[in-house]
């Protein structure tokens, strides 16, 4: 049993620093690079040494396209089986084929026939650009290798390769309900970057995984039924929540003040102010996020005052850690109206976009006024890693929520709408948030999650834990059906924990997604799980009986819970934003 567990650990270091090699390969392959079998002699024409081909093979063992990953590693790799040369192979080869995979994109000449798939070519090279940024600081994070910190780089690295293979899936989205051969051709450009992305995420998620079974240990966790946490009529409340006042307020701030600010959020001190009556700063968002330093490492907070902002606000890659203090969800509201009937691509319509890392927002409302008539519609899309919205509100119809990638965590907010009001490939939690259900058109169905996971090993999902989900009708009855999801992708994941479900909601629960000529996806693979949630539209009696619907366990439940599905530990516990965790107390 010693001598296994050695040999376990032995492999974990050879794949964990090997893992580089093959982040850096795929940067090369993102952009469309193909390093074809042809090229696997070395220059006088001699076959690889076996040792290199078995080292090779042993490495692709995990994925799901193994013949692209063996053929691109071996056709660069020589003789060696050394894995610091074969990074350094893969880095070169990368530096030099990187520019000329970009220009592929600018062959698409038949796209300047039709505007709509046009802005989805500008749109692809946008996305293309952020999935060379997440192996960028991938390739960062493994130069940080370290057994004793393994774990939470293997985490980071799982969130940022499956960002990576989102932007990419979201780039061929964009040109769906396009007229051109374009789509194909962008689809034929993708097809390898994808593979080896994919095979990139399957080689950490194996190594995670083997790190997991070592650590393994129910020590500090708690099973979800210990989560503290009651109903309250159709309301949740947390009992264990922390501290409301967010600890970047100053460390050098007096217990007095700490004490007001406990009860005032209002009171904290602001970077910049932005108001429309000229008692800030600036009268715009956008002029005051221009303020942000580069290479910004603090919380640059923006108090935006009461007030309707009618502009179209984007925190970009480069302004990290900012927050938005608004006066509230009601009072304080960014809104626009862009639109897909109106010739918008939907990764385009958002009233407002989250890219920079560690945001935060507090009592702000982001809104698309479009209406129901005017399709998708985005009020809000979130890509920012560890994004942190408390007390907000998101209002639209269909799209509303768009929760693109990386991690993110909501509080006490509300969020509004009629049609996947809430998707995307985020690894997402919800607490205590109300989902309400807008009437949609006569002939228009309602749900609420369309959760977009491509690949089985990704770590994305949404989670909805102690919240409720209930019809905005204002007293009107509410006729239409509704459903709580629908797989918009093969592995789509959603997840539902103690959370009321009104009766609004149809009793067999879930919708299949139509796809082209009426086929239907996902049903097999998807996962979607319902565990311990209340109220009229909760049975499960009449649920569908896919492959995909899962029962959970008070275990396996668990692994849903903030702290184990995202570390949430790792980065909300330290803004003091209320937060139920998931994790065992070590108070005593």
């Amino acid at each position: 049993m010693v001598e296994e567990d050695t040999q376990k650990r032995r492999r974990i270091v050879i794949i964990g620093v090997s893992t580089f090699l093959l982040v850096a390969m795929v940067v090369a392959v993102t952009v469309g690079v193909n390093f074809g079998a042809n090229d696997s002699k070395d220059n006088n024409g001699n076959t690889h040494m076996a040792s290199t081909v078995k080292a090779v093979k042993s490495f692709c063992h995990p994925t799901d396209y193994k013949k692209e990953c063996e053929e691109n590693v071996i056709a660069n790799a020589g003789n060696t089986t050394d894995s610091r040369e074969l990074i350094k192979i893969a880095f070169n080869v990368t530096v030099t084929k990187i520019s000329d995979g970009i220009k592929k994109t600018n062959l698409l000449h038949e796209v300047e026939k039709e505007p709509r798939a046009k802005m989805a070519l500008d749109t692809c090279k946008q996305l293309m650009d952020l999935s060379i940024g997440e192996f960028d600081r991938s390739i960062e994070g493994i130069k940080n290798f370290d057994l004793n910190n393994l774990e939470n780089i293997l985490v980071n690295l799982k969130v940022w390769l499956s960002g990576a293979i989102t932007y990419q899936e979201t780039c061929l989205d964009g040109f769906e309900n396009t007229t051109s051969d374009a789509s194909k051709k962008m689809k034929n450009i993708l097809t390898t970057s994808m593979h080896m992305s994919s095979n990139a995420l399957a080689v950490i998620s194996d190594l995670a995984d083997n790190v997991l079974d070592l650590n393994a240990t129910t020590d500090g966790r708690r099973l979800i039924d210990d989560y503290k946490g009651e109903y309250v009529g159709e309301q949740v409340v947390a009992k264990d929540d922390v501290n409301d006042v967010p600890s970047w307020v100053g460390d050098g701030l007096s217990v007095g003040v700490r004490r007001l600010l406990h009860v005032n959020q209002h009171k904290l001190k602001a970077n910049v102010v932005v108001a429309k009556d000229g008692s800030g700063k600036f009268k715009k968002i956008n002029d005051a996020l221009k303020q942000v330093p580069k290479k910004n490492q603090k919380p640059f907070v923006i108090h935006i005052k009461e007030g309707v902002y009618h502009e179209y606000v984007e925190v970009t890659k480069k302004m990290t850690h900012v927050v938005f203090l608004g006066d509230g969800g009601n009072k304080t509201r960014i809104t626009g109206n862009k639109n897909f009937i109106d010739g918008i691509n939907t990764y385009q319509t958002p009233t407002v976009a989250i890219e920079g890392d560690n945001f935060v927002a507090i009592n702000i409302g982001f809104e698309n006024s479009a209406g129901p008539q005017k399709h998708q519609a985005v009020a809000i899309r979130v890509q920012a890693d560890k994004a942190i919205f408390y007390k907000c509100s998101m209002d639209g119809y269909q799209d509303t929520l768009y929760v693109h990638t990386m991690r993110q965590f909501y509080r006490d907010c509300t969020i509004s709408g009629t049609i996947d009001f809430i998707f995307g490939d985020a690894i997402s939690v919800f607490q205590n948030c109300t989902f309400l259900v807008k009437k949609p058109l006569e002939n228009q169905q309602c749900i609420v999650t369309a959760q977009g996971r491509k690949e089985r090993h990704q770590p994305s999902g949404i989670v909805i834990q102690n919240c409720h989900i209930v019809a905005d009708t204002h007293n009107v009855k509410f006729d239409n059906k509704a459903y709580l999801a629908r797989p918009w992708k093969n592995f789509s994941r959603t997840v539902f924990m103690k959370t009321y479900i009104g009766d609004l909601i149809q009793p067999d629960g879930f919708m299949p997604w139509q796809g082209p000529n009426g086929t239907v996806s996902g049903i097999d693979t998807c996962f979607y799980a319902e565990y311990n949630n209340k109220g009229p539209g909760s049975d499960k009696s009449k649920r569908v009986k896919w492959p995909g619907i899962k029962t959970l366990t008070s275990q396996s439940a668990s692994h849903f819970l903030p702290s184990m599905f995202f570390h949430g530990d790792d980065w909300i516990k330290v803004t003091k934003i209320p937060y139920s965790s998931g994790e065992k107390s070590t108070k005593k």
